[in-house]
């Protein structure tokens, strides 16, 4: 049982002593560069854009093309080629 306390003790220590990390926003240059990918690629407006530390990615959420089709995105940090693109139903 004293194994048990000692193994969910190390657990909340950890926790506590690594910071999760968290998605975050681009900057203005980031914002700026993925805007001008969007529009290359077809799209018209867009919802929020972050940087999903999961991938890294940036995902990009309701982007719009100009039929009114609305997908969500995942684009490359670096290239911000577009590697998923799902339909918003």
């Amino acid at each position: 049982m004293r194994k048990v306390y000692v193994f969910a003790a190390l657990l909340a220590a950890g926790a506590i002593a690594s910071p999760a990390l968290a998605d975050r926003a681009p900057t203005a240059e980031e914002r700026a560069a993925i805007e001008r990918a969007l529009r290359a690629a077809g799209f018209v407006s867009w919802e929020e854009i972050e940087l999903d530390d999961d991938g890294p990615y940036w995902e990009v959420d309701d982007a719009r093309t100009k039929d009114g089709r609305r997908y969500d995105l995942k684009l490359a940090p670096k290239s911000l080629e577009i590697v998923r693109r799902k339909l918003d139903d």
